[in-house]
């Protein structure tokens, strides 16, 4: 029963901070633009994401010509549960969820969401619908391979599953100094399952519209828009998990801090293009993360072993 308790409140957290990211969103690229943003709602602007959760939910309601009806809906509220799920990896103040296979739970869940954005712009029947879900699944795949191989080098020098364990074996010797071009790689690659520029592709404005969910409005727009925010502050915690020993207060700063930072990037960087998005996957990024997880097994075998 705690158990269930202590999840329904991290996740009123989650919500919370969602609705106030949107909100911090757009402050600073208002300010990056000379601009002040929202400040009318509330005082100066405190109340705008309940506003426009309300607006949403109140728009009108119907139905898209042969579009499949039922899974059309699904998807979006599958996608949310996924989104939701990944923060019953947290680790919350009573510490009696527990999980050791963590990190492998998170690669199932993110090798789902793709299947998910696939079945969002088929079941929406628009074209504009399924290039945008081809173009994410794309970058998706391209980038989860990395993504596992990443956390295949952290599996072989800790040994466990755990992000919790990751975080007591580093004691002041973090893995952010000590494999920081694994660092940057995994930086790299959160902002692709982001979908933040430098690398939005998915949603590009000028030739997509808005990608594979185009067509949702209303309710399960606002599903879809939550799961987007909500992965990028679970991305957040994550680096700070994997690559750092924070304090609690420390770690709520620093998630902060990333935040901020994947927020700044889309004021103030540009699109690349996709075919170098695609080249720095497969020619730069692939072969370098190979011959480091070979000098990782060279270093641990040579060094520990002996």
């Amino acid at each position: 029963m705690l158990n269930i308790v202590r999840l329904f409140i991290l996740e009123i957290y989650v919500l919370i901070s969602v609705a106030f990211l949107t909100l911090l969103e757009r402050k600073i690229l208002g300010y990056v633009q000379e601009r002040k943003g929202p400040n009318k709602v509330g005082v100066i602007g405190l109340l705008q994401p309940f506003r426009d959760a309300i607006k949403l939910f109140r728009k009108e309601v119907f139905v898209i010509l042969k579009s499949n009806y039922y899974m059309y809906y699904i998807c979006p509220i599958i996608l949310f549960i996924l989104i939701i799920g990944n923060w019953i990896m947290y680790r919350f103040i009573t510490r009696i969820y527990y999980l050791n296979y963590s990190l492998l739970i998170l690669i199932v869940i993110l090798t789902i969401m793709g299947y998910i954005f696939i079945f969002i712009g088929w079941f929406s029947n628009s074209v504009y619908s399924l290039i945008g879900a081809v173009r994410a699944i794309s970058q998706t795949l391209s980038y989860e391979v990395r993504l596992i191989i990443i956390f295949l080098v952290l599996i072989i020098l800790r040994e466990r599953y755990s992000f919790i364990d990751f975080a007591k074996w580093q004691g002041y010797l973090w893995y952010g100094f000590i494999l920081r071009p694994l660092f940057l790689i995994f930086f790299v690659r959160v902002l692709a399952e982001l979908n933040r520029r430098p690398i939005d592709f998915v949603e590009g404005e000028s030739e997509l519209v808005s990608g594979f969910n185009v067509e949702y409005f209303r309710g399960v727009f606002a599903l879809i828009f939550i799961a987007e925010y909500g992965i990028i502050i679970f991305f957040s915690y994550l680096i700070v998990r994997i690559f750092t020993n924070l304090s609690r207060f420390s770690a709520g700063l620093f998630i902060n801090l990333i935040v901020f930072l994947i927020i700044l990037m889309r004021g103030v960087l540009t699109r690349i293009r996709y075919d170098e998005l695609i080249y720095l996957c497969w020619k730069i990024i692939l072969p370098f993360i190979l011959n480091y997880i070979i000098f990782i097994l060279m270093f641990k075998y040579t060094f520990v072993y002996l």
